[in-house]
């Protein structure tokens, strides 16, 4: 199962997209990839190893002074099924 945490502060939003496996791996990049390419704000992204042996893709938009990164994190939620966002 993909989970997700959302944070946000003042020009700053940041989406963090955990799984545990190869395939939910290459389901999250590939997702996200496709996603953030149709845009024109381009975000920092980088990968964690966490407990369990899951990885985490942390996205992240500075200086998002429209909020413009809510849309694209909705739209990255949606198209990996998640229903709910901590």
């Amino acid at each position: 199962m993909i989970d997700a945490e959302f944070r946000s502060e003042e020009r700053f939003s940041r989406l963090s997209l955990a799984y545990k496996d190869e395939s939910e791996k290459l389901q999250v990049h590939s997702c996200v990839e496709k996603i953030i390419a149709k845009h024109n704000m381009k975000p920092e992204l980088h990968t964690t190893s966490i407990s369990n042996g899951r990885e985490v893709l942390v996205v992240e938009y500075h200086d998002d002074n429209g909020r413009e990164a809510g849309a694209i994190f909705e739209e990255i939620m949606k198209a990996l099924e998640i229903k709910e966002c901590i």
